[in-house]
């Protein structure tokens, strides 16, 4: 029997289980679902105080950090790389509401770097049109990868919704890092049920 092994998180910071998907051949082609949403294709030079209000209403109750981290010309940077897609669902009257990224920069693989909805979006079919856009943009001539991340943080439905649209879970890592709560980046009361140390 293999021991297990306990690692102490100190103060200020965070771990959760990550687990990776991925999909090795484009899906079946399904009918559509159909969104009162558009999908716009956000291009440089991005407005980053709109990108950064809108990766924050998505991502805030699961703790998202990733893009809130990088100073205005890193984000640039990363927005702009040529490898990154950038795509928003917005409501008719322009108003964004999910967020849609594929990277493009591994050989021949895409992977699903951000996905998401506003809250009150989600479980109301939004999603799977989403995925349904997302995956018809990642299997490009050439890729014959796709994959994603989720974690313990996410939404308690995101591993399932991923495996419904034929992800396959193949890796499992435990991530420690700085909490967005203890810099800063989100009020203290944010994701309650993960407290903050």
């Amino acid at each position: 029997m293999v021991a297990s092994r306990v690692i102490a998180v100190p103060a200020g910071q965070i771990a959760t289980i990550v687990t990776c998907l991925e999909m090795t051949a484009p899906p079946v082609p399904s009918v559509p679902v159909k969104s009162a949403l558009k999908l716009e294709h956000w291009t440089a030079p991005f407005d980053l105080a709109r990108y950064r209000a809108l990766f924050r209403a998505i991502g805030q109750n699961w703790l998202w950090r990733g893009r809130l981290v990088l100073d205005d010309d890193a984000l640039a940077a990363t927005l702009g790389a040529p490898s990154l897609e950038v795509h928003v669902a917005t409501r008719r009257d322009g108003t964004p509401q999910g967020l849609l990224e594929l990277d493009f920069s591994g050989d021949g693989e895409c992977e699903l770097a951000y996905f998401g909805l506003v809250p009150e979006l989600t479980g109301r079919g939004h999603g799977a049109w989403l995925m349904g856009h997302a995956l018809k943009r990642a299997w490009k001539d050439g890729i014959s990868r796709v994959w994603v991340h989720t974690c313990d943080l996410d939404h308690p439905g995101a591993l399932g919704f991923y495996q419904r649209h034929g992800f396959r879970p193949y890796e499992r890592l435990v991530e420690i890092y700085d909490d967005p709560r203890a810099s800063g980046l989100y009020p203290a009361d944010t994701a309650p049920t993960v407290p903050l140390l």
